[in-house]
């Protein structure tokens, strides 16, 4: 048989150990009860030994084909070789040949009953399969004949589950916890399963025994009383919860589970005490604090309660001295969900108060500080983020910008190049191709052309399509009117990305200006005019300008005098409106 495929076993790396142990079938002591298996002569077992070991080499290479021939010629000189079967039905499933699989599988564990790893094998595929009764009946078997071992048990408490045989889950539970002792984890799982019988009584006797197991655990009481809580004996609840207060009266859990108390009994000035008795006691871990606040948050959401008493409470907790960003950080976090912006930004100042690294409060600040435009703050912000964060560049970068708007270009240039000395190897191309354009600005604002192109150019290696890049390098280009088919592809590429940005238009019909095409440069100009709703003077100027040029003073005059009305300081164009005539730079 010649096959072409390619399997992933499960035992790839581990097949020869387990199989091999099983190989030499000959030796083998037959159990009570089972067929007579065949007998192999020495030489037959040393045949079967080199052809088995040799599939399993041609495995490990991926040669599966020839493998699998291999292993056929195992079978045929020993049909019942458990190992030979156990292989070899791992291909068939494979190709999706369940029913042979399946059979030499079965026959693999029928002759080699011992082995832990094909009964496990042919378990899981029988519940693959939904034949539950001979998956529980194999597990069963398992448990017993490999009693050391918990994950038959495991399975038949899953199988039993699905199949909603409860007596079943619990029996298991038990055989569980004999081997593992009594734990809260199989506890409350038969806990769960007397409920669903409707034998309440055990139910509670199950919990309560884990109580007597461990009765210097306040939590298993805890527990208990929370199990009373959930199920209308509330009288029994609160008894428990003040007992374990009384012998701990610092026990978080407990001290949560009587304001929950409070609360279902409609005991509310009780449960707001309650509640601050923990949330603000010293001796009370910030994180059992914060997982309070979160759950009380989310009954609060849940119940579609105001939002008022969360932040009462919150409130009440950030009166005290915080060593921890968490809280501070919780309520900020519930602020901004309520779009509260205004009230988060001093909460997320505590946060970095405590704890300045934290970079989620920094840059939620730094947002709002660079919505209002406040440069000032952005430079506060970045240059307190830079020290405790080096390597977010973004601190660098919204830093150059805001020196750069203080008219601190030297600063800003040199925070750019301490920012790029900091690039980590993974970082964002696009976000570094956005600090080297933005050099390339603060260069050209310098004058210092050669080093904005140099500039431009490292953006456009990190980011080819970084369209305020290739709009400012073309545009500066045509300014010096050199390099005008480099200008005119660079700058086409952002009209063809944004055909409305009447930035990328103006730009491309200055270009096409420059070059003589004045025709063409009036569709782009005209379209540039048409989208520029804020009246840029330097569009309208350059309107006027190419209007000229095509022979339409009118045109020209009409956008040149529009220019001066929205406050142009070009210096040639009040000469412009006088001679009416185009006058260059």
């Amino acid at each position: 048989m010649k096959m072409k495929f390619k399997i992933v076993s499960l035992f790839v790396l581990c097949a020869i150990l387990i199989s091999c142990g099983t190989s030499r079938q000959g030796g083998k002591k037959q159990r009570k009860g089972t067929k007579a298996q065949v007998v192999l002569t020495p030489e037959q077992q040393r045949k079967y030994d080199y052809f088995f070991l040799e599939a399993s080499r041609l495995k490990m290479k991926d040669d599966y084909s020839a493998a699998f021939d291999l292993l056929q010629h195992c079978l045929t000189i020993n049909p019942d070789a458990s190992s030979a079967l156990y292989e070899i039905s791992q291909y068939y499933m494979y190709l999706k040949q369940v029913p042979q699989g399946q059979a030499a599988l079965e026959k693999a564990v029928e002759n080699d009953p011992d082995n832990y790893w094909y009964s496990q094998g042919l378990a899981s595929l029988y519940q693959q399969q939904n034949e539950m009764q001979k998956a529980t009946n194999l597990l069963e078997s398992m448990a017993t004949r490999f009693s050391d071992r918990m994950d038959p048990l495991y399975s038949l408490l899953d199988i039993y589950n699905r199949l909603e045989e409860y007596d079943n889950v619990i029996t298991t539970l038990n055989r569980l916890e004999e081997k593992m002792g009594k734990n809260e984890q199989l506890s409350m799982e038969k806990f769960r399963i007397y409920l669903q019988k409707k034998d309440n009584q055990s139910a509670f006797r199950e919990i309560e025994s884990l109580v007597e197991e461990y009765p210097m655990d306040m939590r298993y009481q805890v527990i208990l009383g929370d199990v009373y809580m959930q199920n209308d004996k509330k009288d029994e609840a609160y008894n428990i919860y003040k007992k374990v207060l009384a012998t701990e009266p610092d026990n978080a859990m407990a001290m949560y589970s009587l304001a929950s108390y409070y609360e279902q009994t409609g005991q509310k000035e009780l449960y707001e005490q309650q509640l601050d008795t923990l949330l603000l006691n010293k001796k009370v871990p910030s994180d059992t604090k914060l997982n309070v606040m979160r759950q009380f948050v989310v009954e609060n959401e849940r119940a579609g309660r105001d939002s008022t008493r969360v932040i009462n409470l919150f409130d009440r907790i950030m009166e005290q001295d915080q060593d921890d960003a968490q809280m501070p950080m919780l309520y900020a976090q519930y602020l901004l969900a309520k779009k509260m912006n205004k009230e988060t930004m001093p909460v997320l100042e505590r946060v970095l108060d405590i704890d300045p690294t934290n970079t989620a409060a920094r840059m939620t600040l730094l947002g709002e500080a660079i919505r209002k435009e406040d440069y000032k703050e952005v430079i506060r912000l970045c240059e307190a983020g830079i020290e405790s964060n080096p390597d977010m560049l973004e601190f660098y970068f919204y830093l150059s910008i805001a020196y750069n708007q203080a008219d601190r270009t030297d600063d800003a240039l040199a925070i750019c190049k301490k920012g790029l000395e900091n690039i980590p190897e993974k970082s964002d191309k696009e976000f570094v191709s956005n600090f080297y354009a933005i050099m390339g600005d603060f260069y050209h604002t310098k004058k210092m052309n050669t080093e904005a192109y140099a500039a431009y150019d490292s953006a456009l290696v990190y980011n080819s399509a970084n369209l305020g890049a290739l709009n400012n390098y073309a545009y500066y280009l045509s300014l010096e009117r050199r390099d005008l088919d480099k200008a005119e592809e660079m700058s086409y590429k952002t009209v063809k990305s944004e055909p409305k940005n009447p930035t990328y238009l103006d730009t491309y019909a200055w270009i096409l200006f420059e070059k003589g095409n004045y025709a063409e440069a009036r569709l782009y100009i005209d379209d540039a005019i048409k989208n520029d709703k804020d009246q840029s003077d330097t569009i309208l100027e350059h309107g006027g300008d190419i209007y000229y040029m095509t022979g339409d003073v009118d045109g020209a005059l009409k956008y040149w005098k529009q220019a001066q009305e929205v406050g142009s300081e070009s210096k040639t164009l009040k000469k412009k409106i006088e001679k009416k005539k185009y006058i260059p730079e």
